[in-house]
């Protein structure tokens, strides 16, 4: 009897090493592939969505071995940040995703205020001074009004990098994107919609030559992405491109390429990983 249950124990503690060894490899960061840094990416989700858009995206870093941490802010109405979570001095490349309690209102003001808040957050809280941003549909407008108010102020974490992944920058199909739209050799387009004019103003950013910018973008085989046409998320290029550090965009097709599937598309994942944290 003693030794049957010396050989149970014997089995646990086998198996309860090969957990342990898993999850150790499972949760190691890969400094081989990717970047050893502390900056921190922020993702930001769309119209009335919810950080829920961005997990998705931010697992599958996880997955890859950029990261083993991944917290949430909390955004409320007000502008009060709450994180969920929280980042050590030594974590590697953590996450941040923002969840916005009020998350349909596309107000200027309201947008740059949150986001301006999250980073003041991030640099007080965790003492942070360089992010990525990633944004999807609306969560576009966040940065985009971050960076024409806010990339110029040093005494918040400064923008390396950014993901526009859906956006729609010269409006939206249906609702405020001018029909029968072209663009022209260098990207413009040939009617600007009133979102595009405001943003025009990103070109005045004197630290906008320090930020590299990838676009993606869906065509589900009619040059959109069932919600925003392409010419309109391909408008960001005039916007940026002659001014910042680099300008990159690519495109998805397939059913995975709709406007709310993008966030969930490993295809996406791919690009996405590579553009921020591979060597």
């Amino acid at each position: 009897m003693a030794i049957k249950k010396l050989s149970i124990l014997l089995g646990m503690l086998v198996i309860g090493g090969i957990i342990l060894a898993y999850n150790s490899v499972q949760n190691k960061v890969n400094t081989t592939t990717y970047h050893h840094a502390q900056r921190a990416t922020v993702f930001f989700h769309g119209y009335g969505s919810s950080s829920n858009a961005e997990r998705h995206m931010a697992q599958a870093a996880k997955r890859a071995g950029v990261t083993k941490t991944i917290i949430e802010a909390d955004v409320s109405e007000n502008g009060k940040v709450t994180f969920h979570g929280t980042i050590k001095k030594d974590d590697i490349n953590p996450i941040i995703l923002v969840n916005y309690r009020n998350n349909r209102d596309g107000n200027e003001a309201k947008l740059t205020r949150y986001s301006k808040n999250v980073m003041l957050s991030l640099e007080k809280r965790y003492g942070i001074t360089e992010v990525n941003l990633v944004g999807h549909s609306m969560g576009n407008m966040s940065i985009m009004y971050y960076i024409i108010h806010e990339a110029d102020n040093l005494r918040l974490p400064q923008v390396v990098k950014v993901v526009d992944i859906a956006g729609h920058f010269n409006g939206i199909k249906g609702m405020n994107e001018p029909a029968n739209v072209q663009l022209n050799k260098d990207g413009t387009p040939t009617k600007k919609s009133a979102t595009y004019q405001s943003l025009e103003r990103i070109r005045q950013v004197k630290n906008l030559d320090k930020i590299q910018f990838l676009n993606l973008y869906g065509d589900i085989d009619n040059q959109s992405d069932g919600r925003v046409s392409n010419t309109s998320s391909q408008s960001l290029r005039s916007l940026v491109s002659e001014k910042a550090k680099s300008y990159r965009e690519v495109k998805f097709t397939g059913k995975k390429a709709q406007h709310s599937q993008l966030h969930e598309n490993s295809q996406v994942d791919r690009v996405l990983i590579e553009f921020l944290w591979k060597k």
